[in-house]
């Protein structure tokens, strides 16, 4: 099953949030607490970015077969 224009652009718009924040955090131009949240915030986007990951390999492997349950490898 091919995502849907919605699922590509959550996932366009997590990676576009890490690598600003990624951009930011390597100005160099931050103090120790404002890059500390930035680390936080990369942490929680990545998390995110890796689940809508998984979610869409999940759907890929559902065949004919029960929905929720992957598809045996022959």
């Amino acid at each position: 099953m091919a995502p849907t224009m919605t699922e590509t652009d959550r996932l366009d718009t997590l990676v576009e949030r890490l690598e600003h924040l990624a951009a930011e955090l390597r100005s160099g131009r931050l103090d120790a607490d404002r890059a500390a949240a930035l680390v936080d915030d990369c942490a929680r986007l990545a998390a995110e970015a890796g689940a809508e990951l998984d979610r869409r390999v999940r759907a890929a492997d559902q065949g004919p077969g029960s929905a929720g349950q992957l598809a045996l490898e022959s």
